[in-house]
């Protein structure tokens, strides 16, 4: 069993004889300890670098906020390193990724450059989602596996690789759908209105989307669950 604070997932796998597959249970946490899980890194992610750049461009001009949103990923940075958290890549990615969007907005002068970069990654990744689809390698199960302690077992059941298929359309669709709201507001609407409409937005689109994945994720746990277990397993 892999615990990570307050979220935790766990199987078990009953007595069996040598030789023999096993029969695997598999427990997910509460909601509510996903949520407060994943809240902090939704503020510190999404909210607090749009407050960031809004409150520097007000305060200090396009130069000024891009100076700002650079120096809260290294921030992020550093307060890990002082306090003795590890640094993932994805950040350290993210801090290359915010520098050289930084950079040639600067360069151009033009906000919607900085904001553009990321909406056409976006669109990558979206594009990702999809093709991994007829593929039969889809890229969320790809995901899943990275970033939940979710033992490898579960992911060799039929049924799972067909779900993580469906989640991969989803995906696909939700991306989609925020790069069309992007990249409307970002040419048709003042960078005020962009950074926070749209990323009230994509929020809401993210939402649903996490609310479909774990709501079909708990659903197919419990289908398995109820499978019966293996002959020659025991209780």
């Amino acid at each position: 069993m892999h615990a990570d604070r307050g979220a935790q997932y766990s199987m078990k796998r009953t007595a069996i004889a040598p030789g023999e597959p096993g029969h695997h249970v598999f427990e997910l946490p509460r909601v509510t300890a996903l949520l407060m899980h994943a809240l902090p890194r939704f503020v510190e992610g999404v909210i607090a670098p749009v407050a960031v750049f809004y409150a520097a461009l007000m305060l200090l001009g396009l130069n000024g906020a891009l100076v700002a949103a650079v120096a809260w990923v290294y921030g992020g940075i550093i307060y890990r390193y002082v306090r003795g958290h590890p640094v993932s890549g994805m950040l350290l990615l993210a801090a290359v990724g915010v520098t050289v969007r930084a950079g040639l907005a600067a360069a151009t002068h033009s906000a919607v450059i900085y904001f553009l970069q990321p909406t056409l990654g976006t669109l990558c990744v979206s594009m990702a989602f999809l093709a991994s689809v007829p593929l039969g390698k889809p890229l969320a199960m790809k995901l899943a596996k990275d970033m939940a302690p979710i033992p490898d077992a579960f992911y060799k059941h039929d049924r799972v690789h067909r779900f993580f298929l469906r989640i991969s359309l989803l995906w696909s669709a939700v991306l989609l759908a925020n790069v069309g709201v992007s990249l409307w507001m970002l040419f048709n609407q003042s960078i005020s209105m962009y950074l926070w409409i749209r990323t009230g937005i994509v929020a809401g689109l993210g939402a649903i989307g996490i609310a479909v994945s774990v709501w079909g994720f708990r659903r197919l746990v419990r289908r398995i669950n109820r499978e019966p277990a293996p002959s020659g397993t025991a209780a």
